[in-house]
């Protein structure tokens, strides 16, 4: 019963409240539940545009200006939007604690992602060190022997399925490694997250949002089997650090294992997928890196930048102040379109035009910015350049079979399905 209370609370009702808006003609609530803004979410967001740089809704602000995106996320008079109460009108926080599941989630307090400091400060400072770029790079051996392995297996096919036969397999091995998870039980550590991910959309169906609090369910057991192993004899691994540190409650230490394990490859898992179909359709930008590999940092970017894996965000607003000549009252909250602000004309000349050769491409905004941005940016980065490089240059008559399959969800943007033929293996020169 607790369960259904708090979908119809944080899903049902908000669902049902969005539909009647978007009936009504509301772009944000049509983004939020109109298929359509699911294939193309940037022809809504340019609605937003076109209304102004900042547009007021009987629920949020809203803006796809990439200043005022940019500047919001690292503003201080500005707070993350959690079911603590933050940017929430009564009853909902006092219903949301009445009704806690006693399940991590990272979309929810003390999720590091759903926190402000000092507690962000307290978790981010725990683990920043094992993602900074001198730790990034002492990982990117790995990340090629891992990579060639899969490559190895899309050999042996003649048809593949691109994200479930390799862009999902290579962030969730090397994210299972940092976090000490043994490789028999990775296939778990995906399907925990893929389950989870609708969460960050808003109005649930319920039978949805009834599997992802069944996934975390799982995945919390699952961890907290794992750190109780980890207690007793810790590896080489961040979660081990965590554990015997002493610095975490139980339940913060699951919030944060949760959150690393899910975003540590859903944001790049979107990335290699959204990738290898920009990639494939505008050949001539292929053409150009093969010519040049040299260019592959520049068209990750680009490609962040073109197709976000992460679409939106919203603030709270933690005083009253003012954006754009607006005046926000404390409490208001702000919808952020970072996907859309990616193509701000204003920032990005030809915005909708693909073009690895983009000078300032990683302005984008898609690891976020301010003291929430991506942890794991530099991770990311190297996979996706690592994954898309190493696919094209063992297989360059890779062509796709069919179309891409989109995952269906509004906030991260990826694809569930891209049916592939490899085709023949390069051949490789001998010394």
């Amino acid at each position: 019963m607790k369960t259904w209370i708090r979908w119809a609370m944080l899903h049902g009702g908000p669902g049902m409240y969005l539909r009647a808006r978007a009936r009504r003609g509301e772009t944000l609530a049509q983004i939020m539940t109109d298929p359509h803004a699911r294939i193309d979410p940037y022809s809504y967001g340019d609605r937003i545009r076109a209304e102004g740089r900042l547009v007021r809704t009987p629920a949020s602000w809203v803006t796809a200006d990439h200043e005022i995106c940019r500047n919001v996320l690292r503003d201080k008079n500005f707070g993350v939007t959690s079911t603590d109460g933050s940017g929430l009108p009564q009853p909902i926080p006092r219903i949301a604690r009445a009704t806690d599941l006693a399940v991590v989630s990272p979309v929810e307090p003390p999720a590091m992602l759903m926190v402000d400091p000092p507690d962000h400060t307290r978790y981010r400072k725990l683990v920043a060190q094992e993602f900074t770029p001198r730790a990034v790079r002492r990982l990117q051996d790995r990340i090629a022997e891992v990579t060639d392995e899969l490559l190895e297996g899309l050999q042996a096919r003649q048809n593949a399925d691109l994200i479930t036969d390799f862009a999902s397999q290579l962030p969730v091995s090397i994210i299972s490694e940092i976090l000490g998870v043994p490789k028999s039980r990775q296939d778990e550590m995906l399907e925990i997250g893929e389950a989870g991910a609708p969460l960050l959309d808003l109005g649930l169906p319920w039978r949805t949002y009834r599997a992802a609090i069944a996934a975390l369910r799982y995945g919390q057991d699952f961890l907290t089997e794992h750190i109780e192993e980890l207690r007793a004899d810790p590896g080489d691994n961040i979660l081990s650090k965590l554990t015997t540190g002493g610095e975490l409650t139980m339940r913060e230490l699951l919030a944060s294992a949760v959150l690393l394990a899910g975003a540590g490859f859903e944001t790049t898992v979107n990335l290699i997928g959204n990738g290898i179909v920009l990639l494939h359709q505008n050949p001539e930008q292929l053409d150009l890196l093969r010519a040049d590999p040299e260019l592959w940092p520049g068209a990750i970017e680009e490609i962040l930048r073109m197709d976000s894996p992460v679409q939106l965000t919203s603030r709270t607003a933690l005083c009253d102040t003012e954006i754009a000549g607006q005046r926000i009252r404390q409490g208001s909250m702000v919808t952020l379109l970072i996907g859309t602000a990616n193509r701000d004309p204003k920032t990005f000349e030809n915005p909708n035009t693909f073009d690895i050769t983009r000078s300032n491409a990683r302005e984008h905004l898609s690891f976020s910015s301010g003291v929430h941005s991506c942890l794991g940016a530099n991770l990311a980065r190297m996979e996706g350049a690592v994954a898309l490089r190493s696919l094209h240059e063992r297989f360059p008559e890779l062509r796709l079979a069919g179309a891409p399959q989109r995952r269906g969800l509004v906030n991260l943007r990826g694809y569930q399905h891209i049916p592939a033929v490899p085709g023949v293996r390069a051949k490789v020169e001998s010394a």
